[in-house]
């Protein structure tokens, strides 16, 4: 088995939870992803091997404008010789390539599959990209759908037309070289008929479409990190603090987000816990001995210790956040992030907070209202419904599919 995957830490860990998952059924496996030394040591620390494809990504995401094309065709070619070359490489003489990330990926890996006559399988771990009837389509960097067309139907297939447009003469020229036909609807051949969707059906609950999508529960990749001793000896110095992070996303939008979250912790009479992440939160020097800043940590262990969760909404952290019975406030930057906000707002596990950019009364609402003991009661039962078996069920289907 192959396994490629280009993306921030919410694109690769996943996969890294499915490659244990295939090694475990003894399946050998083949990662590829981004060179980014954090990715790097948390596969190693799993046991896997990873080949590294494309620029970093903490580089692009950090450095790229919201919204800009500036040098997209440039990334776009990177990402698309990777998966010709480097790929195509690795996975000759394999079974299954299974590849998640953007179109230039998934659509570059599943023609080195046509090329190499192997298995391939789309993978998805998030919902908003799959064209369904009932959402509109997310819309595409330096591309922005119309807003006077309502139609969803209508919307997707003008997105399919955009992808064409933008990806499909490099696609084709590829795959030409390579000694294929050329494609006329990047997206769909992308994604197949039948992609893997790798998210909680409680939390994420699939609406059949015209894909015959296969909802396999989320990958997890089992983290076995002790805490660092300085943040043990914080979380036992006084009553559960709460957990504020935003991962690998930017946050222009709200740069003053550590401060903010901080004094609206304090409004509700709580501790606090920074996570610096990619948007390099941090505290001034005299923060108080209520707060610690953190960098990368074990979620799954820490998430069961605090009183709530702030985060910006990404399917990996949202479900980690749920599996631990955590309540949680959402403040989404976007992408798919306000998808998973109105979702924990629907279940009642937490709150969805409006706008990207909040202000200490409004943030400080919002735990007032995950803290409350409804919320609290909710998110403990949610957490018993959420399924840990995802890569491995995922794992089954694909070592089937290799015979």
């Amino acid at each position: 088995m192959v396994v490629s995957t280009y993306g921030a830490r919410g694109s690769v860990e996943p996969m890294a939870g499915l490659a244990v998952a295939l090694r475990e059924l003894g399946a050998e496996v083949r990662v590829c992803a981004p060179p980014d030394e954090e990715f790097a040591g948390r596969l190693a620390e799993a046991g896997l091997t990873v080949v590294p494809v494309g620029r970093p990504v903490r580089e692009l995401v950090t450095t790229v404008v919201p919204g800009s094309a500036a040098g997209l065709a440039q990334r776009v070619a990177e990402l698309m010789d990777a998966q010709f070359e480097t790929v195509a490489a690795l996975a000759e003489g394999s079974d299954v390539l299974v590849a998640n990330g953007p179109l230039p990926v998934t659509s570059g890996a599943r023609s080195v599959a046509e090329a190499l006559g192997i298995g391939y399988v789309h993978a998805s771990h998030q919902p908003v990209v799959l064209p369904s009837p009932y959402r509109r389509p997310p819309g595409r960097r330096g591309r922005p759908l119309p807003g006077e067309v309502t139609d969803n139907r209508e919307l997707w297939d003008l997105d399919a037309r955009i992808a064409q447009e933008m990806f499909g003469e490099m696609l084709n020229s590829r795959r030409a070289a390579a000694g294929l036909g050329p494609v006329d609807n990047v997206r769909d051949y992308a994604f197949t008929g039948r992609p893997f969707l790798a998210t909680d059906p409680v939390l994420d609950p699939w609406r059949p479409t015209e894909l015959d999508v296969v909802q396999t529960g989320a990958w997890i990749l089992p983290d076995e990190r002790p805490l660092p001793d300085e943040l043990v000896e914080f979380l036992e110095a006084g009553a559960p603090p709460v957990y504020v992070g935003f991962g690998s996303t930017p946050m222009g939008a709200a740069p003053d987000i550590a401060r903010v979250a901080v004094e609206a912790i304090r409004a509700q009479g709580r501790r606090a816990l920074v996570a610096r992440g990619w948007a390099g939160l941090g505290l001034a020097e005299d923060h108080g001995d209520d707060c610690l800043v953190v960098g990368d940590v074990n979620h799954q262990t820490l998430f069961r210790r605090v009183v709530a969760v702030v985060h910006h909404g990404s399917g990996g952290t949202t479900t980690t956040a749920a599996r631990a019975g955590a309540p949680q406030v959402v403040v989404p930057q976007g992408a798919d992030q306000p998808y998973w906000a109105g979702r924990v707002s629907g279940l009642g596990i937490g709150v969805a907070h409006e706008g990207p950019s909040p202000t200490v009364a409004s943030l400080s609402a919002a735990l007032g209202t995950a803290l409350a003991p409804a919320t609290v009661a909710r998110a403990t039962a949610v957490a018993g419904t959420i399924r840990s078996d995802g890569a491995a069920e995922a794992a089954k289907l694909l070592a089937d599919l290799a015979g």
